[in-house]
């Protein structure tokens, strides 16, 4: 990597161009993956500096708030790494990790990802379970202006990602069609030790909510 003021040009640049996301895809966001990052990076051996680079640029054009473009957000890092005179192998793992973070409703699962990829998508999908995972779930929701939930309307599994980017279901319906899939889905061990307990956190809420919605509690 040439520039070795690379990942505070980069915090910068991404700070910017989120500071007005939404809550739950904001550079508050970011710096949580960050973290789980460095715990994970703290047993596997990997190049930080990639992680780090893949997962500060990850969100910079989220598909979901950018009409389904999968693309924009690798166009986006690509011109502003090259602007930053970054080789262009640092920016082809950079590309990878952006193409292949996100979960896309089960349609996106590599055969082979470097170790790079796999931390930063374990690192992503942690931020998605857990408390702050539920936080984030009901913030997407309203913003999308979804409903809780309807007993009416079931999970289901998505056949494609149109499908998963276009659905309006309720919120609670996203925990049984992505997030409770998730601590099955870690590549690393770390990822999985620390999944387990957010998924175990989730499932006890779930089980109150119900009971709740159902009058019993």
């Amino acid at each position: 990597m040439k520039n070795k003021n690379l990942i505070r040009l980069t915090e910068r640049f991404v700070k910017q161009v989120l500071k007005r996301a939404e809550s739950g895809h904001d550079y508050d966001h970011i710096e949580r993956v960050l973290q789980n990052a460095k715990k994970i990076l703290k047993k596997e051996k990997a190049n930080k500096s990639i992680v780090f680079l893949g997962i500060l640029l990850h969100d910079i054009a989220d598909p979901k708030f950018h009409d389904g473009d999968e693309k924009k957000a690798e166009n986006i890092a690509n011109a502003f790494l090259l602007e930053a005179g970054t080789d262009e192998e640092t920016i082809g793992h950079v590309l990878e990790i952006i193409d292949g973070i996100s979960y896309k409703g089960g349609h996106n699962q590599k055969e082979k990802m470097s170790k790079e990829l796999q931390i930063a998508q374990d690192a992503d999908r942690l931020d998605a379970l857990g408390a702050i995972g539920i936080a984030r779930a009901f913030s997407y929701g309203g913003f999308k202006g979804r409903r809780i939930y309807n007993k009416k309307i079931e999970p289901i599994e998505y056949k494609d990602v149109e499908s998963y980017r276009n659905s309006d279901a309720p919120t609670i319906n996203h925990f049984y069609e992505k997030l409770l899939k998730l601590k099955d889905l870690m590549n690393t061990k770390t990822g999985k030790k620390i999944a387990q307990k957010r998924h175990a956190f989730m499932t006890v809420y779930l089980k109150q909510f119900l009971k709740e919605m159902k009058g019993k509690s």
